[in-house]
């Protein structure tokens, strides 16, 4: 396959996958950058793209379109995933992967070694989660302003991540996707993106690289100006640090380039106000007094530089002897795909080429993910928008689609069959659960205190038993749920309904704050008639990709989705009804819906109902 080399100062563009998909389509109107003789004048045309090919399913027949080098083999390593994102796999093969929609991580093995995954299982749970590193048994997870460590137990499940580390990392915005690495140092590395396409941002540590002791006890922000760093990892020989950056939207088709970017400690990288190898951005100025010149002077060019809105995601180095010996110290990036460009750009996996330490070169790995397609209004199709990328101790790279719910396999066809992952075994049941505790179903709320009184008195199927894994009945909840702490969902578990059963529904309320109605904490309806429990941190989103078909209304706070306890301080503490629904029906309810809604669908179509209530009481603050 080609290769372009890259410049000793500031790299030229590397068109890697040839042909139609990387064509130059236009030439009018000229780059921004040679419209811009001067930063004042800041009187340019900008020729912009909306084209966003079309889903494609990856079926056999266009898998076997997709192009690798000689010797090289992709497979399905597992499928139906929703939507796998980052990558982490351990030293003995147990991969994980993030699912931001669906807010969980989740354990694959392949206990045969067959080079499928045949056990999977989430291991921690909590909204916008996105980010996995591993040192060793210690796993660091991230979601948009926490970082979580945790142990591996030795079957790959998880212990319970407990408060996290770090509680205070910016809020998000136009890039919520955080990413986090353990360094040679042994310290963490946490990509922070921006909250803009191109902006001043008000928090300094927006676009940045933070460093983070272990413990999260101290934090800093390592190199700034970098809009959206997701991919970056260590180059194994050095131990320098290196990533992918995403360049500026909406300066035109061919440009900002993606930047591959040496990230030293104090460096500053140009974003937003200057970009690729010293160029003005005409959209913003510097803070005042500060001019574009001093800015660039200032700023560490790229040392190179690819296509544009190719959308660079996780970085791997790759350290294995699985692949020749060419390969060995090479970084690899998934490229999810442009939505905005002329001919779109991205949809592959690229190799960049190290020598010494150094990258040299660019060059196509995986190819084919883009196709055009007379069907699709634009045009174009795509099998899979490529995010995370990591690679295993057999030697393999594990990539994840986040689109078709997929994640490949990618080996060389001399490695062994059975890779490091034939050590494996299967574990008894799906991990351990904590605190289950039983409840007595046959007391009811009195009236006024819940809704499930009502339903109760109407249900044709009596009561079910619901239970938590987090809280027995009439026990304290934990803090990580409450609103103030983690405000994650707790998980829920009950028995199945009876015959003609098609959905459940879900009703959380504190009757001690406001007697008629009571305060309402969580509302969620049709639930699948096959799924008898939900795991712990649920996303606020209105519409769940899991459980399928789910909705959620809308709290007392104002919110989407669970709203943790928050009783008032110095109250005795509140009861908190958690009631499981069994309707005859799916309901004909909008997302955002309220509880009086809620509660006048399911009039009549209650089949049996219960509860579990638990206990909070917040505490004042330490002196």
């Amino acid at each position: 396959m080609p290769k372009t080399r890259l410049a000793a100062s500031a790299a030229v563009l590397a068109l890697a996958a040839g042909g139609a998909a990387l064509a130059q389509t236009a030439e009018p109107p000229p780059p921004v950058s040679e419209q811009l003789k001067d930063p004042k004048a800041a009187d340019v045309t900008v020729m912009g793209s909306i084209l966003e090919p079309a889903q494609l399913a990856p079926t056999p027949e266009r898998l076997d379109r997709l192009s690798l080098p000689e010797g090289f083999e992709i497979s399905v390593f597992a499928e139906n995933l929703v939507n796998p994102r980052m990558i982490a796999v351990a030293d003995d093969g147990t991969l994980y992967v993030s699912r931001r929609e669906v807010g969980d991580l989740l354990m694959l093995r392949d206990t045969d070694g067959d080079g499928r995954a045949d056990r999977q299982q989430t291991v921690a749970s909590r909204p916008d989660l996105h980010g996995v590193a591993l040192d060793g048994d210690t796993v660091y997870i991230i979601t948009v302003t926490d970082i979580y460590r945790t142990t591996r137990r030795e079957d790959g499940t998880l212990e319970p991540l407990g408060e996290p580390i770090v509680d205070d990392l910016p809020t998000a915005g136009q890039h919520p996707n955080r990413t986090l690495a353990v360094g040679p140092d042994g310290m963490l590395y946490v990509s922070v993106g921006s909250t803009c396409n191109a902006c001043n941002e008000p928090d300094p540590r927006n676009a940045t690289m933070m460093q983070v002791a272990p413990d999260g006890s101290t934090s800093s922000i390592f190199a700034s100006g970098l809009r959206n760093t997701i991919g970056f990892g260590f180059e194994p020989a050095t131990g320098e640090l290196w990533g992918m950056d995403h360049g500026i939207d909406w300066l035109g088709d061919n440009e900002q380039h993606e930047e591959l970017n040496h990230i030293v400690k104090g460096n500053k990288y140009g974003w937003p106000y200057v970009y690729d190898d010293g160029r003005f951005n005409p959209q913003d100025d510097p803070p005042a007094g500060i001019t574009m010149e001093e800015w660039a002077a200032e700023s560490t060019a790229p040392v190179g530089m690819y296509v544009p809105h190719s959308a660079p995601m996780q970085m791997a180095f790759y350290t294995g002897d699985a692949f020749p010996e060419a390969y060995r110290g090479d970084a690899f990036v998934a490229m999810r795909g442009s939505w905005n460009r002329r001919p779109p750009s991205g949809y592959e996996v690229v190799r960049i080429d190290f020598e010494d330490g150094k990258p040299v070169g660019f060059e196509p790995f995986v190819t084919g993910f883009l196709m055009e397609d007379a069907e699709s209004p634009s045009g174009w199709g795509h099998l899979g928008r490529l995010a995370g990328l990591a690679q295993g101790p057999d030697g393999a790279l594990y990539l994840s689609d986040d689109k078709n719910g997929v994640i490949y396999r990618i080996a060389h066809e001399g490695e062994g069959a059975s890779g490091g992952a034939a050590g494996l075994t299967p574990t008894n049941g799906e991990g351990a659960q904590v605190g289950t505790g039983g409840q007595d179903t046959a007391t009811a709320p009195s009236p006024g205190e819940a809704a499930l009184a009502m339903a109760i008195l109407e249900a044709r199927g009596g009561p079910i038993d619901v239970t938590s894994p987090a809280f027995a009945e009439g026990q304290p909840i934990p803090d990580a749920h409450a609103a103030e702490h983690e405000n994650a969902s707790p998980p829920l578990d009950w028995a199945e309904g009876p015959e003609g059963t098609q959905s459940y529904a879900i009703l959380v309320e504190d009757p001690d704050v406001a007697k008629e109605p009571p305060f309402v904490h969580w509302l969620i309806w049709n639930i699948p008639a096959d799924v008898t429990d939900l795991r712990e941190g649920i996303p606020g989103t209105p519409a769940l990709p899991l459980p399928e078909g789910a909705r959620q209304g809308a709290n007392d706070q104002g919110s989407t989705g669970w709203f943790g306890m928050r009783p008032p301080l110095g109250d005795p503490a509140h009861p908190y009804h958690f009631q499981v629904f069994a309707l005859d029906t799916r309901l004909d309810l909008p997302a955002g819906a309220g509880r009086a809604e809620l509660l006048g669908a399911m009039q009549g179509h209650v089949l049996a109902a219960g509860e579990v209530v638990g206990t909070y009481a917040r505490q004042a603050p330490a002196q």
